[in-house]
Protein backbone atom coordinates (compact mmCIF):
# COMPACT_ATOMS: atom_id res chain seq x y z
CA UNK A 1 0.00 0.00 0.00
CA UNK A 2 1.30 3.35 -0.55
CA UNK A 3 0.88 6.41 1.53
CA UNK A 4 -1.77 8.92 1.96
CA UNK A 5 0.07 11.35 0.47
CA UNK A 6 0.91 9.21 -1.93
CA UNK A 7 4.85 8.60 -1.27
CA UNK A 8 6.82 5.85 -2.52
CA UNK A 9 7.72 2.52 -0.67
CA UNK A 10 10.95 2.75 0.21
CA UNK A 11 13.38 0.43 1.68
CA UNK A 12 15.75 2.64 3.21
CA UNK A 13 19.93 1.43 3.89
CA UNK A 14 22.17 3.41 5.73
CA UNK A 15 24.65 3.14 9.09
CA UNK A 16 26.33 5.92 10.41
CA UNK A 17 24.58 9.22 11.67
CA UNK A 18 25.47 11.00 8.40
CA UNK A 19 22.55 9.07 7.07
CA UNK A 20 20.01 9.65 9.50
CA UNK A 21 19.10 13.53 8.70
CA UNK A 22 18.00 11.25 5.07
CA UNK A 23 15.60 8.78 6.96
CA UNK A 24 14.13 11.35 8.92
CA UNK A 25 13.49 13.69 5.34
CA UNK A 26 12.32 10.70 3.70
CA UNK A 27 9.33 9.49 6.74
CA UNK A 28 8.72 13.51 7.15
CA UNK A 29 7.70 13.93 3.04
CA UNK A 30 5.18 11.60 3.20
CA UNK A 31 7.12 8.01 2.22
CA UNK A 32 6.25 4.58 3.74
CA UNK A 33 9.72 3.28 5.06
CA UNK A 34 8.65 0.09 4.88
CA UNK A 35 12.12 -1.24 6.49
CA UNK A 36 15.56 0.24 7.12
CA UNK A 37 18.29 -2.34 6.64
CA UNK A 38 22.08 -1.21 8.62
CA UNK A 39 24.50 -2.88 9.61
CA UNK A 40 24.77 -4.84 12.87
CA UNK A 41 25.63 -3.37 16.25
CA UNK A 42 29.73 -3.55 17.01
CA UNK A 43 31.78 -2.62 20.06
CA UNK A 44 32.86 0.61 20.49
CA UNK A 45 34.85 2.91 23.37
CA UNK A 46 37.58 1.33 25.03
CA UNK A 47 34.92 -0.56 26.85
CA UNK A 48 33.84 -2.30 24.02
CA UNK A 49 29.98 -2.22 24.81
CA UNK A 50 27.88 -3.42 22.00
CA UNK A 51 26.27 -0.38 20.27
CA UNK A 52 23.59 0.13 17.64
CA UNK A 53 24.24 2.07 14.20
CA UNK A 54 22.60 5.63 14.70
CA UNK A 55 20.17 4.79 11.53
CA UNK A 56 18.69 1.94 13.91
CA UNK A 57 18.25 3.67 16.59
CA UNK A 58 16.40 6.95 14.84
CA UNK A 59 14.67 4.17 12.54
CA UNK A 60 13.59 2.42 16.20
CA UNK A 61 12.40 6.27 17.23
CA UNK A 62 10.51 6.73 14.49
CA UNK A 63 8.55 3.09 14.77
CA UNK A 64 10.14 1.49 11.28
CA UNK A 65 11.27 -1.97 11.57
CA UNK A 66 15.04 -2.25 11.30
CA UNK A 67 16.84 -5.65 9.94
CA UNK A 68 20.69 -6.08 10.32
CA UNK A 69 21.79 -9.18 7.63
CA UNK A 70 25.00 -10.22 7.71
CA UNK A 71 24.74 -10.54 4.16
CA UNK A 72 22.57 -9.54 1.21
CA UNK A 73 24.05 -12.01 -1.20
CA UNK A 74 22.00 -15.26 0.08
CA UNK A 75 18.36 -16.56 -0.29
CA UNK A 76 16.86 -14.96 2.81
CA UNK A 77 17.82 -11.57 2.23
CA UNK A 78 16.46 -11.99 -1.66
CA UNK A 79 13.44 -13.11 0.52
CA UNK A 80 13.35 -10.21 3.26
CA UNK A 81 13.37 -8.44 -0.22
CA UNK A 82 10.37 -9.71 -1.66
CA UNK A 83 8.07 -9.53 1.24
CA UNK A 84 8.90 -5.85 1.91
CA UNK A 85 8.41 -5.05 -1.71
CA UNK A 86 10.06 -1.80 -2.10
CA UNK A 87 9.73 0.77 -5.21
CA UNK A 88 12.31 2.48 -4.13
CA UNK A 89 15.45 1.66 -2.62
CA UNK A 90 17.32 4.54 -1.13
CA UNK A 91 21.09 4.34 -0.01
CA UNK A 92 23.11 7.05 2.31
CA UNK A 93 26.51 5.62 3.31
CA UNK A 94 25.05 1.91 4.21
CA UNK A 95 29.01 0.49 3.75
CA UNK A 96 28.52 -2.62 2.19
CA UNK A 97 28.04 -2.94 -1.71
CA UNK A 98 24.56 -4.35 -3.17
CA UNK A 99 24.41 -6.89 -5.44
CA UNK A 100 22.53 -7.00 -9.10
CA UNK A 101 19.58 -8.61 -7.70
CA UNK A 102 19.10 -5.81 -5.35
CA UNK A 103 19.55 -3.73 -7.91
CA UNK A 104 17.17 -4.25 -10.34
CA UNK A 105 14.51 -5.01 -8.22
CA UNK A 106 12.40 -1.87 -7.68
CA UNK A 107 10.22 0.09 -10.07
CA UNK A 108 12.39 3.11 -9.22
CA UNK A 109 15.90 1.98 -8.71
CA UNK A 110 18.44 2.61 -5.96
CA UNK A 111 19.25 6.15 -5.47
CA UNK A 112 21.95 7.06 -3.42
CA UNK A 113 23.28 10.18 -1.59
CA UNK A 114 27.11 10.20 -2.50
CA UNK A 115 29.43 13.20 -0.17
CA UNK A 116 31.10 14.28 -3.63
CA UNK A 117 30.74 16.32 -6.65
CA UNK A 118 30.84 13.14 -8.78
CA UNK A 119 32.44 11.75 -10.59
CA UNK A 120 35.36 13.27 -8.60
CA UNK A 121 36.20 11.58 -5.48
CA UNK A 122 34.24 8.14 -5.49
CA UNK A 123 34.57 5.57 -2.86
CA UNK A 124 34.57 5.33 1.01
CA UNK A 125 36.02 8.72 2.34
CA UNK A 126 35.03 11.42 -0.56
CA UNK A 127 34.47 14.07 2.60
CA UNK A 128 37.96 13.31 4.55
CA UNK A 129 39.85 12.94 0.82
CA UNK A 130 38.58 16.48 -0.57
CA UNK A 131 39.49 18.35 2.58
CA UNK A 132 42.90 16.43 2.97
CA UNK A 133 43.59 17.52 -0.15
CA UNK A 134 43.02 21.08 -0.13
CA UNK A 135 39.94 21.59 -2.83
CA UNK A 136 37.90 24.82 -2.10
CA UNK A 137 34.62 23.32 -3.34
CA UNK A 138 32.60 19.89 -2.84
CA UNK A 139 29.20 18.89 -2.50
CA UNK A 140 26.42 16.74 -2.69
CA UNK A 141 25.08 13.86 -5.90
CA UNK A 142 22.90 11.82 -5.74
CA UNK A 143 22.71 9.17 -8.40
CA UNK A 144 21.34 5.77 -9.30
CA UNK A 145 23.44 2.93 -8.30
CA UNK A 146 25.03 0.21 -10.36
CA UNK A 147 27.17 -2.45 -10.38
CA UNK A 148 30.24 -0.50 -9.26
CA UNK A 149 32.05 1.82 -6.98
CA UNK A 150 29.94 5.06 -7.27
CA UNK A 151 29.80 4.84 -11.02
CA UNK A 152 26.03 5.07 -11.93
CA UNK A 153 24.02 7.97 -13.38
CA UNK A 154 24.08 10.84 -11.60
CA UNK A 155 20.66 12.64 -10.82
CA UNK A 156 21.16 16.13 -8.96
CA UNK A 157 24.38 18.17 -7.24
CA UNK A 158 24.44 21.05 -5.08
CA UNK A 159 27.49 22.37 -3.90
CA UNK A 160 29.21 23.33 -0.87
CA UNK A 161 31.96 25.60 -0.36
CA UNK A 162 34.79 24.54 2.17
CA UNK A 163 35.79 26.64 5.25
CA UNK A 164 39.72 27.08 5.57
CA UNK A 165 39.72 25.48 8.89
CA UNK A 166 36.58 23.35 8.70
CA UNK A 167 37.15 20.09 10.01
CA UNK A 168 35.61 16.46 8.43
CA UNK A 169 33.18 16.63 11.62
CA UNK A 170 31.62 20.15 10.36
CA UNK A 171 31.32 18.89 6.68
CA UNK A 172 29.79 16.12 7.19
CA UNK A 173 27.31 17.65 9.85
CA UNK A 174 26.68 19.89 6.87
CA UNK A 175 26.75 17.46 4.09
CA UNK A 176 24.35 15.35 5.72
CA UNK A 177 21.55 18.01 5.96
CA UNK A 178 22.36 19.12 2.20
CA UNK A 179 21.79 15.28 1.14
CA UNK A 180 18.76 14.77 2.88
CA UNK A 181 17.21 17.79 1.41
CA UNK A 182 18.28 17.01 -2.14
CA UNK A 183 17.26 13.10 -1.53
CA UNK A 184 14.06 13.90 -0.94
CA UNK A 185 14.09 16.00 -4.45
CA UNK A 186 15.34 13.15 -6.48
CA UNK A 187 12.67 10.85 -4.97
CA UNK A 188 9.99 13.51 -5.67
CA UNK A 189 11.53 13.97 -9.22
CA UNK A 190 11.56 10.17 -9.60
CA UNK A 191 7.83 9.88 -8.48
CA UNK A 192 6.52 12.30 -11.26
CA UNK A 193 9.06 10.85 -13.98
CA UNK A 194 10.77 13.93 -14.26
CA UNK A 195 14.66 12.52 -13.67
CA UNK A 196 17.11 13.30 -15.70
CA UNK A 197 20.11 10.30 -15.74
CA UNK A 198 23.43 12.13 -16.56
CA UNK A 199 27.00 9.60 -16.96
CA UNK A 200 29.75 10.24 -15.36
CA UNK A 201 32.98 11.01 -17.54
CA UNK A 202 35.31 8.23 -16.26
CA UNK A 203 38.17 9.51 -17.69
CA UNK A 204 37.31 12.96 -15.20
CA UNK A 205 36.91 10.63 -11.84
CA UNK A 206 39.37 9.82 -8.54
CA UNK A 207 39.15 7.57 -6.04
CA UNK A 208 38.63 8.38 -2.43
CA UNK A 209 40.60 5.30 -0.56
CA UNK A 210 39.62 4.76 2.82
CA UNK A 211 41.66 6.33 4.95
CA UNK A 212 44.83 4.42 6.20
CA UNK A 213 46.13 4.18 10.16
CA UNK A 214 49.48 5.33 8.50
CA UNK A 215 47.65 8.86 7.27
CA UNK A 216 46.92 9.57 10.78
CA UNK A 217 51.20 10.63 11.63
CA UNK A 218 51.84 14.14 10.58
CA UNK A 219 55.01 14.59 9.00
CA UNK A 220 56.13 17.77 10.08
CA UNK A 221 58.60 18.56 7.24
CA UNK A 222 55.79 18.84 5.25
CA UNK A 223 53.95 22.77 4.91
CA UNK A 224 51.99 24.13 7.31
CA UNK A 225 49.19 23.82 4.52
CA UNK A 226 49.49 20.42 4.24
CA UNK A 227 49.61 19.30 7.51
CA UNK A 228 46.26 21.58 8.75
CA UNK A 229 44.25 19.92 5.92
CA UNK A 230 45.45 16.56 7.18
CA UNK A 231 43.91 17.20 10.65
CA UNK A 232 40.70 19.09 9.35
CA UNK A 233 40.34 15.54 7.29
CA UNK A 234 40.94 13.31 10.19
CA UNK A 235 39.22 15.76 13.31
CA UNK A 236 36.93 14.08 14.73
CA UNK A 237 37.98 10.85 14.08
CA UNK A 238 40.75 9.18 14.34
CA UNK A 239 42.67 12.57 14.49
CA UNK A 240 46.30 13.11 13.81
CA UNK A 241 49.32 11.82 15.97
CA UNK A 242 52.38 13.75 17.38
CA UNK A 243 54.55 12.28 20.19
CA UNK A 244 56.17 14.66 22.53
CA UNK A 245 59.56 14.43 23.47
CA UNK A 246 58.92 11.80 26.28
CA UNK A 247 57.36 9.89 23.99
CA UNK A 248 53.92 10.64 24.79
CA UNK A 249 50.55 11.38 22.84
CA UNK A 250 49.60 14.13 21.62
CA UNK A 251 46.22 14.14 19.05
CA UNK A 252 45.81 17.12 17.02
CA UNK A 253 42.11 18.08 16.95
CA UNK A 254 42.24 21.66 15.86
CA UNK A 255 44.45 24.12 14.16
CA UNK A 256 45.46 27.03 11.33
CA UNK A 257 47.88 28.42 9.22
CA UNK A 258 50.06 30.73 11.41
CA UNK A 259 50.89 33.97 9.43
CA UNK A 260 54.51 34.08 10.71
CA UNK A 261 57.51 32.30 9.15
CA UNK A 262 60.53 30.26 11.28
CA UNK A 263 63.95 28.90 10.34
CA UNK A 264 63.54 26.57 13.07
CA UNK A 265 63.54 22.54 12.06
CA UNK A 266 60.34 21.11 11.35
CA UNK A 267 58.66 19.66 14.25
CA UNK A 268 60.24 22.44 16.86
CA UNK A 269 57.63 24.02 19.34
CA UNK A 270 58.00 28.06 18.46
CA UNK A 271 55.81 29.24 20.71
CA UNK A 272 54.62 27.34 24.09
CA UNK A 273 53.10 30.17 26.14
CA UNK A 274 49.54 31.39 24.99
CA UNK A 275 49.52 29.88 21.77
CA UNK A 276 50.97 26.04 20.43
CA UNK A 277 53.13 27.28 17.19
CA UNK A 278 55.18 24.39 15.38
CA UNK A 279 57.53 25.35 13.02
CA UNK A 280 57.09 23.08 9.51
CA UNK A 281 58.55 22.76 6.14
CA UNK A 282 59.42 26.18 4.15
CA UNK A 283 59.55 27.53 7.19
CA UNK A 284 55.62 27.43 7.33
CA UNK A 285 54.20 27.46 11.00
CA UNK A 286 51.01 25.57 11.77
CA UNK A 287 49.00 27.14 14.98
CA UNK A 288 47.16 24.66 17.30
CA UNK A 289 44.20 25.27 18.92
CA UNK A 290 42.52 22.20 20.35
CA UNK A 291 44.72 19.12 21.38
CA UNK A 292 43.65 15.78 22.88
CA UNK A 293 46.72 14.50 25.34
CA UNK A 294 47.79 11.04 25.90
CA UNK A 295 44.63 9.66 28.91
CA UNK A 296 42.94 12.96 28.90
CA UNK A 297 39.90 14.94 27.13
CA UNK A 298 40.02 17.41 24.46
CA UNK A 299 41.31 20.77 25.48
CA UNK A 300 41.82 24.00 24.21
CA UNK A 301 45.79 24.20 23.47
CA UNK A 302 45.85 27.60 25.43
CA UNK A 303 44.79 25.04 28.71
CA UNK A 304 46.88 22.44 28.16
CA UNK A 305 50.24 24.88 27.66
CA UNK A 306 49.17 26.56 31.28
CA UNK A 307 50.56 22.75 32.67
CA UNK A 308 53.53 23.45 31.04
CA UNK A 309 53.78 20.48 29.33
CA UNK A 310 55.64 21.95 26.64
CA UNK A 311 58.14 24.58 26.17
CA UNK A 312 60.09 26.49 23.65
CA UNK A 313 62.80 24.40 21.60
CA UNK A 314 60.97 21.16 22.27
CA UNK A 315 60.72 18.78 19.17
CA UNK A 316 57.33 16.98 18.12
CA UNK A 317 57.73 14.07 16.06
CA UNK A 318 54.81 12.57 13.89
CA UNK A 319 56.26 8.97 15.00
CA UNK A 320 57.09 7.16 18.06
CA UNK A 321 60.57 6.55 18.45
Amino acid sequence: MKSEVNGLKIVFMGTPDFAVPSLKALHAAGHEIVACITKEDAPKGRKMILTPPPVKVAAEELGISVYQPKTLRDEAFAELLATLDPELIAVVAFGKILPVNVLDYPKYGCINVHGSLLPEYRGAAPMQRVIMDGKPVTGITTMYMADGVDTGDMLLKKEHKIGENETYGEMSEILSQMGAELLVETVALALEGKLVRIRQDDSLATHAAKIDRAEEELNFAESAQVCHNRIRALSPAPMCRAYMPSGSLLKIAKTYVASEKTDAAPGTVICADKCLHIACGGGTVLGVSELVPEGKQKMAAADYLRGRKLFCGDILRGKKE
